[in-house]
């Protein structure tokens, strides 16, 4: 069992908490990912790690709630424990020799993308971090990017916060105003990832994304995050999440992605009325 020792709301949807795992923490870094199950007879679901403390012993991860695993999780508190929290899995993001980067991130792939910043920050790499939200209410982790960045751009659809507009829209900018990255490190939704794949492969910057496909046991062997990439079959759990984002067929990954959603959706809502007839039984 793994403890939490500390549970964050971040916004109305998105939650951070840390666990006790201190031989994790140990290993951890990032662009690394865990997968845990809630109880006994949960699903597994793959988590990025969103930060570490190898002092403390804890790994903190940042989850939507989106699913019915997400939803019973968001109701587990401090002193709570979850059954399994297995990892770190996957491959670490390639940090080592860049002195510029563009770090991108989109809604809850900030997660994913604020401890590479912070690495590179700490490298001594020069870091633009571009984050985008739908609006203000779904902010997160802004004063973390502040802390690890040279600059930072804030981007809301609405407006409603920082600049009105895509962070696409923010990156051009920058790159036509003379930046000059070594790479480009894009996390976030689908769409939004092979956009600026799209806006960067125009002007020949490398370009990394970190991708999350449906996965379930984390080793390779069930294939369910199979991505095709430089026209081959890749598997996100052992060969990436990073990957060359310019090579990613974005929009296999796409239709892929939405396989599962109807499912997901009736275990979601069968989840939430089971959690409203416990409160309503006292």
């Amino acid at each position: 069992m793994f403890e939490i020792t500390r549970k964050k709301e971040l916004n109305p949807t998105v939650t951070l908490m840390d666990i006790k795992a201190p031989y994790m923490a140990k290993k951890a870094e990032p662009g690394q990912f865990i997968i845990l199950r809630v109880d006994e007879d949960g699903e597994r679901i793959p988590l990025t790690i969103a930060d570490f403390d190898r002092e403390a012993g804890t790994v903190t991860i940042i989850f939507q709630v989106v699913g019915a695993t997400t939803e019973k999780l968001n109701h587990l508190n401090e002193g709570d424990c979850v059954h399994d929290f297995v990892g770190p899995l996957g491959v670490a993001t390639e940090t080592e020799g860049l002195k510029k980067v563009a770090v991108v991130g989109g809604g809850v792939g900030c997660a994913i993308a604020y401890p590479i910043a912070k690495k590179l920050h700490n490298n001594g790499c020069v870091v633009h971090s571009v984050v985008g939200f739908r609006t203000k209410d779904l902010v997160i982790l802004e004063d973390e990017f502040k802390a690890a960045s040279d600059a930072l751009y804030v981007m809301t659809d609405d407006g409603s916060h920082g600049e009105k507009g895509l962070v696409t829209d923010a990156l051009k900018n920058l790159i036509e105003s003379g930046e000059k990255y070594d790479e480009v490190i894009v996390i976030g939704p689908l769409v939004m990832m092979k956009f600026v794949c799209l806006l960067t492969k125009q002007y020949g910057i490398k370009t990394v994304v970190s991708m999350n496909p449906v996965m379930v046991d984390g080793t390779g062997m069930c294939g369910g995050c199979r991505l095709t990439v430089g026209g081959k079959t890749k598997f996100a759990c052992v060969d990436g999440p990073d990957f060359d984002g310019h090579e990613v067929d974005f929009d296999e990954a796409i239709a892929r992605s939405g396989m599962y959603k109807g499912f997901e959706r009736k275990c979601h809502e069968d989840t939430c009325n089971l959690f409203k007839g416990v409160r309503n039984d006292g």
